[in-house]
């Protein structure tokens, strides 16, 4: 009972942001998804170890790879799939042209109604459990199968999958060289539903020390620690921008670096701060795109630096996330195979983008408002709805 009043007092503080989260999600409940004209270019691994968090394997490998690859794994968002993410935000092109496998895990209904990865349920972000565990497995298979350097194997996601990006580095943090958290989560911000919906929406703060005791405390390394890349959007009010500050917070804090930038920048039209260990490497960087809402940054087109399909949380700013994670990480040094243009850079007129769709649920929100539930049973709906909609129950 406790807990159920717990979650009534949040939904209730943050009323506004769930009422417009649940009409951004029903909006954009289908995902992006390949065409018959360009079919998805990821093929599915049926068996790749235990599986305890009961997750999909799928992978592109392309047919030009050099000896040793590097291996990218792509968490999708909730709402999202393994192909659908693959389109949006261009990593198999990537893969492609610079001669890298990329690894998508694929959530399942039955695990989280919105296709979220379980980011803030302590069975699935411990090491050796859950959803964490299935894939360092899918990662174990793909360096089998495909002779990956194991010295080079990465981890991005967005939102739920920034999140989980986030449980990957900290709880197999020997696996990863690095990692790029987008509109994403420190590590343990949440253990429990109620917990998320205060990270989620108002963001938790912690000194720098307990947010780096926690990713230390998550398994037995002692470095060196991956590095990491950090996007979010200034106008995010899924995810607020408050946790983008945060994880530098527990990643400077790992790294055992100063929490002020060894330099800052500007990045195709966006500020880009750095942050170098005591031997002059970079290996924390932060992207804030200025009034962006929730979702994977984009820059469309067939240029070397544009890469993806908008859509449904996949947001043309004139920056492409995808691109610059890989630079970040080494991994456009070298051309491997020259550019095809892209499979499809037709927005869907029918459904609109993220942004939009937000902008509609805020302006229905302020202009409308909302009757309060008048008893019980009402009340229970609302709080399913919502808990539904941001993929925190079944």
């Amino acid at each position: 009972m406790q807990r159920l009043g717990n979650m009534i007092r949040q939904l209730a503080l943050h009323r506004s942001h769930w009422e417009g989260l649940m009409k951004a999600a029903a909006t954009s409940a289908a995902p992006l998804e390949p065409s018959e004209a360009s079919p998805s270019r990821l093929t599915e691994t049926g068996t790749f170890g235990s599986n305890p968090g009961n997750l999909r394997m799928f992978a592109y490998v392309p047919p030009e790879l050099p000896p040793s690859p590097a291996l990218v794994v792509v968490l999708h968002g909730c709402t999202q799939n393994a192909a659908g993410y693959d389109l949006g935000s261009g990593w198999s092109v990537l893969a492609e042209r610079y001669g890298f496998v990329v690894l998508f895990p694929e959530q399942k209904e039955a695990n989280n109604p919105k296709r979220c990865f379980n980011w803030f349920q302590s069975s699935h972000i411990e090491r050796e459990r859950g959803e964490v565990a299935s894939i360092r497995q899918m990662v174990e298979r793909a360096v089998r199968d495909h002779g990956i350097d194991r010295d080079r194997v990465f981890v991005t996601g967005l939102s739920a999958g920034g999140a989980m990006t986030a449980a990957m580095l900290a709880t197999y943090p020997e696996v990863f060289a690095g990692g790029a958290i987008i509109a994403g989560l420190p590590y343990r911000c949440a253990t429990s539903v109620s917990e998320a919906f205060e990270c989620m929406f108002q963001g938790h703060t912690r000194p720098a020390r307990e947010w780096g005791d926690l990713v230390r405390h998550a398994s037995q390394h002692q470095g060196p620690w991956p590095k990491v890349s950090v996007w979010h959007g200034s106008a995010d009010t899924t995810v607020k921008l408050v946790n983008a500050g945060e994880i530098i917070k527990q990643w400077t804090d790992v790294h055992g670096i100063a929490s002020s930038p060894s330099r800052s920048e500007m990045v195709d039209g966006y500020p880009r701060r750095v942050w170098t260990n005591d031997v002059g490497e970079d290996v924390i960087e932060e992207y804030i795109i200025s009034g962006m809402a929730h979702g994977t940054p984009l820059a469309t087109g067939d240029g070397d630096d544009q890469y993806g399909v908008p859509g449904p949380f996949l947001l043309e700013v004139g920056i492409s996330s995808s691109y610059h994670i890989a630079k970040f990480w080494g991994l456009t040094e070298r051309v491997v195979s020259p550019r095809r243009s892209s499979a499809s850079s037709k927005l869907d007129a029918d459904r609109p983008s993220h942004s939009q769709a937000h902008s509609e649920a805020r302006n229905d929100s302020n202009h409308h408002g909302t009757k309060a539930p008048s008893s019980p049973s009402e009340l229970g709906a609302v709080i399913a709805r919502a808990l539904k909609a941001a993929g925190l129950m079944r």
